[in-house]
């Protein structure tokens, strides 16, 4: 810190908050772009999300209309697909990206993938060191507390590695859908070219959102060995 400002926020944190503001405006700009552009066979978004469960044998799974935009998911618990109107009616390639992605989503849980089961031991204790993990940190720097210190440093470093696990979970959910959209010949080749750029914009928020993370943590850790 020099004269009273923290070097560390600027160096790292704010570098990030900009990374992931246009992570947002990027992906907004690239679906954007794609959402006038209809796919020849005109499925929608509800249409390719059901044939890709259905080729993948999971029918036990609904495809369902949700509110919002960009709210898409796949509920593991409830086993269903979930699409925002724009998505679920549109016959756009943008929306036939996001819905064969959740889709991809569907097929990880139906194949168990290892990453999605560690992400899901990580998640209780990722949701309390996300939150209170930063402010123990402090806490203990403030108060001389060397113990509380660490002990919010581990709370933070496993939302870290939550972040860290999203990552794979989404690129290889990304890569199903445009394999199976090529493969079973849902999409003309020339149709996979923006759907990959709408998954590839997509997927920078979270690459943004792991840095964010990865660089808090690097900034408590500088401040907590410089209060040592």
């Amino acid at each position: 810190m020099i004269y009273g400002i923290d070097l560390t926020y600027i160096i790292l944190i704010i570098p990030a908050l900009l990374l992931s503001m246009w992570a947002q405006l990027h992906v907004q700009k690239t679906y954007k772009s794609y959402s006038v552009i209809d796919n020849k066979k005109r499925y929608t978004g509800a249409d390719v999300a059901r044939r890709i469960l259905d080729i993948n044998n999971l029918l036990n799974v609904s495809v369902n209309k949700t509110g919002g935009k960009l709210t898409d998911n796949y509920n593991p618990n409830k086993k269903e697909i979930n699409l925002s109107m724009d998505v679920y009616q549109s016959t756009s390639l943008s929306a036939i990206g996001v819905a064969a992605h959740e889709a991809g989503h569907a097929i990880q849980y139906k194949e168990k993938y290892q990453p999605l089961l560690i992400r899901k031991i990580l998640l209780p204790v990722a949701s309390v060191g996300s939150s209170i993990g930063p402010w123990l940190i402090i806490g203990g720097i403030l108060l001389s507390l060397s113990q509380l210190t660490t002990i919010g440093i581990v709370l933070f470093s496993l939302a870290v590695a939550f972040y860290l696990i999203t990552l794979p979970i989404e690129f290889n959910a990304s890569k199903r859908a445009i394999d199976i959209l090529s493969s079973s010949e849902i999409l003309e080749n020339y149709e996979l070219v923006p759907v990959k750029r709408v998954l590839r914009a997509a997927s920078l928020t979270y690459v943004a959102s792991a840095l964010t993370a990865i660089l808090s943590l690097v900034r408590l850790l500088l401040l907590s060995r410089k209060r040592r």
